[in-house]
């Protein structure tokens, strides 16, 4: 194979190769990482006998990706308050036509579900992003992860089970999300507590992920009361040269603060019936580096 040809199958195969690796370990700079391993991989072996090039460079990024994950689950138990998955901008809106194909992968690399993805094992996570996000077929997962078939659909039917039962409900109109992320900025920069609550569930949670590096809570906090105080009283907190952007992170709509031109956090809701139920506030500037560009 050419050298040109190498290449080019390769960033043919980038987008699919960078979704593996980035559901599978919620990082982008670690998802990149795992990439380039795979790209160095694809560029030095012989290929004479590869018949079919991305299910050859998905099963080497995927084995990759759980390596690195099996490493990076010891360091996350040592992380400062709650973690959360990098937020990734997308544009499913645009560049995926078809509702059905769009909603599978909203749903996939949504912050809920990523979060839920944490409690899989390697091997669990590793199925159920191949077969759920990306519709691998049973026998070529079971190929690239060196297993039976039979085991591969044991590990889809108890991830799928895990998944469904601890995956929290939520509305993924991005209109519907636009408006109440609008409401909910006015009320809040506003200072206005009552508006805030209104738009709050009862039982709304704040996940806050600062890595012990900026501000946030180390605690999750849970009750209209508590997150709709807390965000106003943070909304009061002057902050440099701040500039404020709409955007699409993870398949939803999410308000990214800047100061200076820099990402300082990112603000997204989970929705359901008109209500939000969850806030996730990014502040870790190690996972905002990515939307400098946004």
């Amino acid at each position: 194979m050419a050298t040109d040809s190498v290449t080019d199958v390769f960033e043919e195969n980038r987008p699919v190769l960078t979704g593996v690796a980035y559901r599978m370990l919620g990082r982008v700079a670690d998802a990149e990482d795992v990439v380039q391993d795979a790209w160095l991989r694809w560029s030095a072996e012989e290929r004479t006998d590869v018949l079919e090039p991305r299910g050859y460079l998905v099963r080497i990024t995927t084995r990759l990706a759980i390596d690195r994950l099996r490493h990076v689950q010891s360091r996350r138990e040592a992380y400062v308050g709650p973690w959360l998955p990098e937020p990734i901008a997308t544009d499913f809106g645009h560049t995926v036509p078809d509702a059905a194909e769009r909603a599978v992968l909203v749903d996939s690399v949504s912050l809920a579900v990523l979060v839920v993805l944490e409690a899989l094992s390697p091997l669990e996570r590793a199925v159920f992003v191949l077969r759920e996000a990306f519709g691998f077929p049973y026998g070529e997962i079971a190929t690239t992860l060196d297993r039976s078939e039979a085991a591969v659909r044991q590990l889809a039917g108890r991830a799928r089970r895990h998944v469904e039962e601890r995956k929290p409900r939520y509305d993924v109109d991005p209109a519907e999300c636009r408006d109440l992320t609008e409401r909910f900025l006015a009320a809040a920069s506003g200072g206005d507590l009552e508006e805030l609550l209104s738009l709050l569930a009862p039982d709304v949670r704040l996940v806050g992920d600062s890595g012990g590096k900026s501000k946030a809570p180390l605690r999750v906090l849970e009750s209209a009361d508590k997150v709709g105080r807390f965000l106003c009283a943070v909304a009061q907190q002057p902050i440099q040269e701040m500039e404020l952007r709409f955007v699409e992170l993870n398949g939803s709509p999410a308000l990214l603060v800047l100061s200076a031109g820099k990402p300082d956090s990112v603000f997204q809701l989970e929705v359901l019936d008109g209500r939000i139920q969850c806030v996730y506030v990014v502040r870790n500037p190690d996972k905002l580096t990515s939307l400098a560009s946004v």
